[in-house]
């Protein structure tokens, strides 16, 4: 194995690009000084190391897929306002490497364009201006929390939403909504911004909570397009973080599917109903089953702009939801968080007995012992390939294709009650093929 000196002198050549001022402190790109061809290969090792302990040997097996760009590919960034160290000057971007409390500015990212980098120093430098404090974890007081930038790759719409909490009118803290958004939409940017919003969060949990969204300037959502379908993305939906790559991604998993004409496709944890949407255009019915609310009601509005009348969306537990649903897939289609599918939803799932499940993965860990279950009863792994969308960083995504009862290696064999014994049942079929046919 190369070390990590010998990389360092590879990384301008291979690379492109100097290694990220902000390396020292910010976990975010752990490969960024590791040329991109050992990238691939130590994250396609890895979802393979993953397989092979839990016994999962797929037919067919492709190469990790790269991806198109290096840099400045990701359409969304949550930041977090705090200080570097304790009481010191305030700051605004990700958690340093092992660090809980401390926040590194990192207004130099090059996973995003530069855009990004604009609008954080400009937000930084506002809020400094006006004496604003960040919000501490442990006393929570302090005003600011977040700052969340969300882009469209082909329209170029930008949205900014500022996280705060409430207005302390006892001490007089007051955030200047109106001056915010038009110092926002005074940056000379590439991209147009679309919307300001303003977040209000007064949870006490260290996550973004929208407790309250007022729009300062235009509108709460962006546009986007992917493979030719339009999706209106507002402030919190879930949205693909890379679309160059998910598109390339989408197309080669839809394509393992030979023919959706007359089928019912079931989508599980559909998001905003992207994948949905595209296999809509061939299938003869989706339905699109997710957790989160304002998901499903944007995956509607989705559909809706773009004429599908085929495509219909549930908000729910997987698990509770499909105890409703009437109808019976011939092809489900499984996109799980990070946490990937949990028992009781797999058993679910598994009683369809459709002949083919396409499983889409952001985590290779929970991939792996999802694939153990479904092996377990019977859906086999018939085709693997790994995907890096996210370059730089420690995460894979993969397709898969489950095939249940491949009639190129199984037997039917009938075994009517009334026709038992071993003399008529030999007749129809040897006792080893019978024998065979149960263990399967």
């Amino acid at each position: 194995m190369t070390s990590m000196a010998d990389f360092k002198e590879k990384v301008v050549k291979v690379n492109g690009r100097e290694v990220c001022p902000h390396d020292e402190f910010c976990g975010g790109c752990i490969y960024q000084e590791i040329p991109y061809e050992e990238q691939l290969k130590i994250k396609e090792k890895e979802v393979l190391t993953l397989l092979e302990n839990k016994g999962i040997a797929p037919e067919s097996l492709d190469k990790i897929e790269g991806c198109p760009s290096l840099y400045g590919y990701r359409n969304k960034m949550e930041y977090t306002f705090g200080d570097f160290v304790k009481d010191g000057d305030m700051t605004l971007g990700m958690h340093r490497k092992k660090s809980f409390m401390s926040i590194v500015t990192v207004n130099q990212c090059q996973l995003v364009v530069d855009d990004f980098n604009k609008i954080l120093t400009a937000t930084l430098e506002f809020c400094g201006s006006k004496g604003y404090k960040a919000h501490n974890k442990k006393s929570h007081r302090g005003l600011m929390r977040n700052l969340i930038i969300r882009r469209g790759v082909y329209t170029k719409q930008i949205i900014v939403n500022i996280v705060t909490t409430s207005d302390d009118t006892d001490e007089g803290v007051f955030f200047d909504e109106a001056g915010f958004a038009e110092m926002i939409c005074s940056l000379d940017l590439e991209n147009t911004v679309v919307g300001v919003l303003r977040t209000i969060n007064d949870s006490l949990a260290d996550a973004v909570i929208p407790q309250e969204i007022r729009t300062i300037y235009g509108v709460d959502y962006y546009m986007e397009e992917i493979l030719g379908l339009k999706f209106k993305v507002s402030a919190f939906s879930f949205f693909q973080t890379n679309v160059e790559a998910v598109e390339r991604l989408y197309r080669e998993a839809i394509d393992l599917i030979e023919d959706f004409s007359g089928k019912t496709v079931f989508d599980l944890y559909c998001g905003t109903g992207t994948i949905s949407q595209i296999m809509a255009l061939k299938a003869k019915k989706v339905i699109g089953v997710e957790l989160v609310e304002e998901a499903v009601e944007a995956a509607k509005e989705n559909a809706r702009e773009n004429g599908l009348e085929n495509c219909h969306f549930i908000a729910g537990d997987v698990f509770e939801v499909l105890d409703k649903v009437a109808e019976k897939p011939d092809v489900i289609v499984v996109d799980p968080p990070r946490v990937g599918i949990q028992p009781k939803a797999l058993d679910k799932i598994i009683a369809y007995g459709v002949k083919e499940i396409l499983y889409i993965s952001c985590n290779p860990k929970t991939l792996a012992e999802n694939l153990k279950y479904f092996d377990y009863y019977g859906y086999k792994c018939k085709y693997l390939k790994p995907f890096d969308n996210f370059p730089m960083t420690k995460h894979v995504e993969t397709i898969v294709l489950l095939s249940k009862l491949d009639s190129k290696k199984y037997i039917s064999v009938e075994l009517p009650m009334d026709d038992m014994d071993l003399t008529s049942a030999e007749s129809k079929a040897t006792y080893k093929q019978i024998q065979n046919y149960v263990l399967e």
